[in-house]
C-alpha cells in the first residue's frame, strides 16, 4: 500500500506532516525524519481496528496486509477459507 504524505514547514519551525487521503490524520516533528516517523505511527493508529471491529467467532477469517503480502493474523481464531 502505498500513502502519500505531504510535508510542509509549520510557523512556530516544526515540520507539519497529514495525509490527505486519511481525514484528520495530521502529525509533526522538529524535523523531517520525526514527521515522518511521527506520521508512519498516526497512519498506523488510524488504520489500527477498534476493539470489537473483529469477529470474535469462527465464521470470519482475519487477515493482515503488508505491503503486498497477506498474512494471517495470530489473534486466536481459527483460520478459515471463505467460500
Amino acid at each position: 500500500m502505498r500513502i502519500k504524505v505531504i510535508l510542509e514547514r509549520g510557523l512556530d519551525g516544526y515540520v507539519v506532516a497529514h495525509c490527505p487521503s486519511l481525514k484528520s490524520c495530521w502529525s509533526q516533528g522538529k524535523t523531517r525524519e520525526e514527521a515522518l516517523r511521527n506520521i508512519r505511527e498516526a497512519i498506523e493508529l488510524y488504520l489500527e481496528p477498534q476493539p470489537g471491529q473483529i469477529p470474535a467467532d469462527d465464521k470470519a477469517e482475519v487477515v493482515e496486509l503488508r505491503g503486498r503480502h497477506a498474512i494471517l493474523r495470530a489473534a486466536g481464531l481459527k483460520a478459515k477459507k471463505i467460500p
